[in-house]
């Protein structure tokens, strides 16, 4: 139970990271290279990155029309 608990609290700060990941994957940002920027920043600062993209990246990307 008490390595649960550790797993689970050294797993959370990440999910903001994985959303992100996610999410620049599945937007459009007119270009490759703020596509790869937002990505570059979203994975070389974890945690950090993944709450900045959330909270400005991500009203940048438009989602791809199917």
């Amino acid at each position: 139970m008490k390595y649960a608990v550790i797993i689970i609290l050294l797993l959370l700060p990440m999910i903001p990271t994985f959303w992100a990941i996610m999410d620049i994957a599945y937007k459009d940002f007119g270009s490759m290279q703020r596509k790869a920027l937002w990505g570059a920043l979203v994975i070389f600062v974890p945690c950090i990155g993944g709450i900045i993209y959330l909270f400005l990246g991500r009203k940048q990307g438009k989602k791809h029309g199917r």
